[in-house]
């Protein structure tokens, strides 16, 4: 099925603002829906199209990108291959999995200064750098980023538009939903943290209405990341620490510990591995900052920091990926809203995911209390010169202890102070207690 995505509206504008004077790059994770994405947009924006998926391209496409001199003979060629008629200024040619031939995306900079069609790429996972380390990268390229379906995508798919709204103007009154409404809104919730934003998964729930056929699809979702982890680190750390990153966030540590998955490793060791993983769009990550403030990209620390999914349906999934389906007690929890305290860390990968599909960088903060433990704010966002702490509980307590510390401490810089739970609205003196599908709207 083909998803209504936000992405969309975006590269319409950048169709319309630019005309012809850039490429545009689509990237993302694997199996996110940049392909049908682009193809969608391509049919119903143009006259006409070449799509060219260099992952199964024909012998007698690659050999044309050898040399772009004599563009006439290149349309001429590439239209008669594909027997596909090119209208100038009003057809686009698409480089799918452009990291397959870093020759093609090189090429970008002559065919978008000669100026007669559209050009759109798109490229999954680390190989788009690892394999243009030998090519002149196009300053006429600009990109965008697919995330996986945020809930209101999940919303369009399932049929359930009006609820976008409904959560919208809920979120602008600040004021209690009632028992029945916020019910049926975490039901809601705890299916998307289910079936995850990843097309196929969802069009696989929407076919069969079956969490194991799901969670079938998104097995081999994780199958494809772990092989292109290994084609890109052999040795397989990548794929290890990719792995370890549900059970890392079990142990509640401060940081991602790279030692206690790869023995006698540091992040400093392994910046690079780090970097590559990042890279995929499969994670999120979270930075530490030294001094909490305004502008805080200059005091994240890029060796603390934490790890998400960026999906957490495939999150889930990765969990329990030891265990069969009917063994796996996270959707049997979630399914009757018994996701108990030691499960926890699942909500925090949501909220992270939700926040960074927003459009927010995402940082975190640990200090020392006076009874020698750490109080942890779990992230951190800045919002019109202030900056506005968030604590993640997954149940209704009220409790918020670090949240409470960190504004005494840096009361000057702070702005809204909230506690996101999976209880109906609440406000607490200074504190506002929002329900977890608030997030994405933060």
């Amino acid at each position: 099925m083909i998803f209504k995505r936000k992405l969309y509206e975006k590269m319409l504008l950048w169709k319309n603002n630019r005309q012809g004077k850039t490429a545009l790059l689509i990237k993302g994770a694997r199996r996110v829906g940049k392909s049908t994405l682009v193809e969608d947009f391509a049919k119903k924006e143009y006259k006409s199209y070449i799509l060219i998926d260099f992952s199964e391209t024909s012998k007698q496409i690659n050999p044309l990108f050898e040399d772009m001199h004599d563009l006439d003979f290149f349309f001429f060629s590439l239209q008669n291959i594909t027997g596909v008629s090119l209208i100038k200024r009003e057809s686009v040619i698409v480089f799918d999995e452009v990291q397959f031939n870093p020759r093609a995306r090189q090429a970008i900079k002559h065919l978008v200064k000669d100026g007669r069609y559209d050009y759109i790429e798109t490229g999954s996972l680390i190989s788009i750098r690892k394999n243009v380390q030998n090519i002149l990268i196009p300053s006429e390229e600009e990109s965008l980023t697919l995330h996986p379906m945020d809930l209101d995508e999940f919303y369009w798919a399932t049929g359930k538009e009006i609820v976008t709204e409904q959560l919208r103007q809920a979120f602008e009154m600040k004021c209690p939903m009632g028992d029945a409404v916020h019910r049926k809104w975490m039901r809601e919730l705890r299916l998307y943290m289910l079936v995850g934003g990843m097309p196929q998964a969802v069009d696989a729930y929407l076919q069969y209405n079956d969490l194991r056929e799901v969670d079938d699809v998104k097995r081999h979702i994780l199958e494809l990341y772990d092989n292109d982890f290994m084609k890109i680190d052999s040795s397989g750390r990548a794929s290890k620490l990719f792995a370890a990153i549900p059970s890392q966030l079990n142990n509640n540590a401060s940081r991602y510990q790279v030692g206690s998955v790869i023995e006698n490793q540091t992040a400093e060791r392994l910046a690079e591995t780090i970097f590559d993983i990042q890279d995929s769009k499969a994670v999120v990550m979270a930075y530490h900052v030294t001094a909490p403030n305004v502008g805080m990209g200059m005091f994240k620390d890029y060796s603390r920091y934490k790890m998400f999914i960026a999906d957490t349906g495939l999150f889930i999934t990765l969990a329990f990926k030891n265990k069969l389906y009917t063994e796996n007690i996270i959707y049997q929890k979630l399914l009757s809203d018994k996701l108990d305290a030691n499960l926890g860390y699942v909500y925090e990968n949501l909220v992270a995911q939700m926040l960074y599909a927003a459009g927010n960088d995402l940082f975190y903060y640990t200090f020392p209390s006076v009874h020698n433990h750490n109080y942890e704010l779990d992230f951190l966002l800045q919002q019109g010169g202030k900056i506005v702490p968030i604590e993640v509980k997954s149940s209704g307590y009220k409790s918020h202890k670090s949240l409470d510390a960190f504004c005494e401490k840096f009361s000057s810089r702070i702005g809204n102070r909230i506690l996101l739970y999976t209880k109906d609205y609440h406000r607490d003196e200074q504190t506002e207690c929002l329900p977890v599908y608030f997030a994405g709207l933060l």
